[in-house]
């Protein structure tokens, strides 16, 4: 709609241009504008003149076109907006107290005409028009009717808004016409490609959505929602918001646009989407007609609390004060400041003053309700009694001097620039002609500081250093809301260093604290944010870590693994070293597990003693006394042995524990395998002309004992040489804890060890199975398969539970297989001998042993 009021208001240009060439070529002596000038709302006659365009009205009269009569002059209508009618007269302070200075442009009297835009792009592109033609209704020229280089003003000041000064900085670029504007924002006007002659005091929203985003950051709001206007200054300001606040992290629930001119619905439509919404924070980039008509809609029915973040628009408009649902807002400002002499300006206004200006006369009538040229529409007519002092309205109030000042730095830069150009170091030349494009060029290098102490200059894109004041609605003690500055921004900071807080912010609903408005909690230690699908990155489930991984930082992306010697506490936000796990000589099994060793070792030492006292009986002597002793020592080195394999493994103690277990054992066998022989060897003695005990007499006995060993004793050196059994601390079997224990080395080795004793056990069993039935009241063999049997089934079973145990129960069933097959021997083979040596005395007889008395089987 904007852009299709700007292309016939071009065109209609074209058309009177069009008519006037024709017009020349009839008469080559006269030329006649066919249009009437638009009269300016202030003006003062000067040497140069300076152009202003403010938007002192809210809305332009709006005809229907019916294209058979020639358009009527648009106008403006509605309400004034008084603080931009303050806006135009502090241009008009600042050119009188330029004039009255000797230090800038002395001699120099400058003027002005200030022109009502309306904020309507029509009524700002016809007067940006007549500055460059003037508003002389004839000119002549001998040749045609082009006018000569010179414009009617060499620069101006305005808008205010982005989309009525982008088009005239479109149009008026193309005469080189400079336009220092004070408050039109959009980063789309630092293109100096399309707008070569703009310029601004105001800094680009391109600061200010950095600026915007940075604060929602700093308050640790993630989730918002945006607001705009449908307008360039909303559009362009919004679009630069996003990329910012992505790279702040920050999401965003909704972005809305609106104008006030569209229909109802769509206000209503946004406004539902805002009660609606979980987002608590909202971003406006909007101007301020179109912020009062959604605030309106919202008052009917409100939302919950907002926190409003504004740009620099509304956030310290006055006017805005009356919306107690904003109380606790919060926005970047331009920096207060103070003009000297501008408010007794504003205020020395008479009626007669008044009645020399159509904007000012308005302004008295409708600040009065009175008629300044007499009864008009019922109103009476103004007596005198009128003290502007009273009024209580934006035109009055300069205690917030912000963006007035921004025009009083506008008209002083184009005072600077003219200065440039027409004046030296003593003197300034009254008479002297130049063009827009000299004031252009100078106002590039223009640097002063005002008279209120601003520096003013212009970087390359024409845009000021973004200064901001952060702007909070406070509660007075009175109950009224009022504007606080509580931090500053200045871009020209080092990075990370711009955003600053000085006094405390009142929060919506007057908290303290500071609300939260996050789509997701936060993700505590130990779990990781998974984005929800279909949604944006800041709603999030939050995953436990993966076992063995971390997180140790609130939302956590990733969870880290744990190095393969620690692993995750209980909350999984560190690493703690694993527990290392080993079979101490503390633990409760270690302690049973040692009570039942040194028991058997003890047992094995009394049936020594035993056997000892009664080494002269018949039953000691019967049974080989000498193997009797050498296994019942092998027995106690056994039992004994068990305890190696019980404390915190190390290289002595690994290498021990199986060797000695796997040569004690081969001993202890082989001392049995002996006494089965002998057994069989006795036997066959007893036949006639047999000669056995001569081939197994004590000599061989010990031979053959000696012979076996030795066997073990070799095996255990190879396999101590080859790879020996060293201390591992085991971290593939459990994941949780480290298993310290004794690696096998050689795998051949331990089994070959385990396989050496398994076979002579097998060869003593089926040799002790074969004279199980000797013809003897004592039959030791028998006694000795008993053993076996048991033995091989300890170690039989053993292998499976060896393999399948876990930690330290591995070695628990080590010691218990030992001790097991220690104690089935010293059972079935000593246990019946001490029974009747000690209970059954009359049976240790060589009568009984050989068979001669009735035997009482045990």
């Amino acid at each position: 709609m904007k852009l299709t009021s700007s292309l016939m208001t071009f065109i209609s240009m074209l058309w009177i241009t069009g008519l006037g060439l024709a017009a020349c070529k009839a008469d080559q002596v006269s030329c006649r504008l066919r249009i009437e000038p638009q009269m300016p709302g202030l003006s003062m006659n000067g040497d140069y003149i300076i152009g202003g365009i403010f938007a002192i009205h809210f809305t332009m009269r709006s005809e229907q076109n019916t294209y058979t009569i020639q358009p009527l002059q648009p106008q403006c209508s509605g309400s004034m907006n008084f603080r931009e009618l303050r806006f135009a007269r502090a241009m008009e302070f600042t050119i009188h107290e330029i004039n009255n200075r000797a230090d800038l442009l002395p001699g120099i009297k400058l003027g002005y005409q200030i022109h009502d835009s309306c904020g309507a792009v029509p009524m700002a592109m016809k007067a940006a028009f007549q500055f460059t033609n003037g508003m002389e209704p004839f000119f002549n020229d001998t040749d045609s009717c082009l006018k000569s280089a010179a414009a009617a003003v060499p620069a101006l000041v305005g808008e205010s808004a982005s989309t009525t000064s982008i088009s005239m900085a479109r149009m008026l670029g193309l005469f080189g016409i400079p336009q220092v504007s004070y408050y039109a924002t959009c980063a789309c006007l630092s293109d100096k490609r399309q707008y070569p002659a703009f310029f601004r005091t105001i800094p680009s929203d391109h600061y200010q959505a950095a600026a915007l985003a940075k604060i929602v950051k700093h308050f640790g709001w993630t989730w918002i929602g945006a607001v705009r206007s449908d307008t360039d200054y909303g559009n362009y300001g919004m679009a630069s918001f996003p990329k910012a606040a992505q790279e702040e992290g920050i999401c965003v629930e909704y972005s809305e646009s609106y104008y006030r001119t569209q229909p109802r619905s769509k206000l209503e439509r946004v406004a539902n989407v805002i009660r609606r919404s979980t987002a608590r924070v909202i971003v406006t980039f909007a101007h301020e007609g179109d912020m009062r008509f959604l605030l309106e809609e919202l008052a009917k029915q409100p939302p919950p609390p907002l926190q409003w973040i504004s740009s620099e628009t509304w956030i310290i408009d006055p006017e805005f004060l009356r919306f107690n649902m904003c109380a606790g807002a919060i926005g970047f400002g331009i920096p207060r400041s103070v003009i000297p002499g501008l408010r007794e300006f504003l205020l020395d206004l008479s009626p007669e003053q008044a009645l020399n200006s159509h904007v000012l006369t308005e302004f008295w009538e409708s600040s009065f309700s009175c008629s300044l040229k007499g009864s008009s529409g019922g109103a009476r007519k103004c007596d005198g009694s009128e003290d502007i002092r009273a009024l209580q309205n934006p035109y009055t109030d300069t205690s917030q001097l912000r963006v007035t000042n921004m025009v009083y730095k506008a008209t002083y830069a184009i005072a600077h620039a003219i200065h440039g150009v027409i004046c030296n170091d003593t003197q300034c030349d009254k008479s002297a002609k130049f063009t827009p494009w000299q004031i252009l060029d100078q106002l590039k290098r223009v640097n002063f500081t005002a008279k209120n102490g601003f520096q003013v200059w212009f970087d390359s894109s024409g845009d000021a250093v973004a200064v901001y004041e952060l702007i909070n609605w406070q509660v007075d003690k009175d109950g009224s809301l009022g504007f606080v500055t509580v931090g500053h921004y200045d871009s020209s900071r080092p990075r990370g260093q711009e955003f600053s807080m000085s006094r405390a912010v009142s929060w919506m609903g007057r908290q303290t604290e500071v609300p939260r408005s996050v789509c997701s909690e936060s993700c505590p230690p130990g779990t990781r944010k998974a984005v929800q699908k279909g949604k944006p990155v800041c709603c999030y489930d939050c995953i436990p870590c993966a076992e063995g991984e971390i997180s140790n930082r609130t939302d956590s992306l990733n969870c880290v693994r744990c190095p393969s010697e620690f692993w995750p506490n209980t909350q999984q936000d560190s690493c703690l070293p694993k527990p290392v796990e080993f079979l101490s000589w503390d633990d409760t099994l270690s302690i049973i597990l040692t009570v039942f060793s040194i028991t058997g070792a003890f047992i094995a030492v009394c049936v020594a003693a035993v056997f000892y006292k009664h080494r002269n009986s018949p039953i000691v002597r019967a049974n080989n006394s000498e193997l009797s002793f050498l296994l019942l020592f092998s027995l106690t080195l056994c039992f004994l042995c068990s305890l190696t394999f019980i404390g915190q493994p190390s290289e002595w103690s690994c290498m021990l524990r199986h060797t000695a277990f796997g040569v004690i054992f081969v001993l202890c066998i082989s001392c049995v395998l002996g006494k089965t022989i002998v057994v069989l060897m006795a036997f066959r003695a007893t036949l006639p002309g047999s000669n056995a005990m001569k081939w197994f007499g004590p000599p061989q006995q010990r031979l053959s004992v000696l012979t076996f060993t030795l066997i073990q004793v070799l095996i255990c050196v190879l396999w101590l040489t080859i790879s020996p059994p060293l201390p591992l601390r085991n971290l593939r079997q459990y994941k949780e804890r480290i298993i310290l224990e004794c690696e096998l080395g050689s795998a051949i080795g331990f089994w070959a060890v385990l396989g050496y004793i398994g076979f002579l056990a097998l060869l003593c069993f089926i040799l002790a199975f074969l004279a199980r039935k000797l013809p003897d009241n004592f039959n030791e063999a028998k006694f000795i398969t008993f053993s076996m049997l048991i033995f091989c089934a300890v170690w039989v079973t053993f292998i499976p539970a060896y393999v399948s145990s876990p930690g330290k129960f591995t070695v628990a069933v080590e010691i218990f297989a030992i001790l097991a097959s220690s104690f089935g021997l010293i059972a079935c083979i000593f246990a019946p001998k001490c029974f009747i040596i000690m209970f059954r005395p009359e049976q240790n007889t060589k009568k009984h042993l050989m068979g001669k008395v009735p035997s009482k089987s045990l």
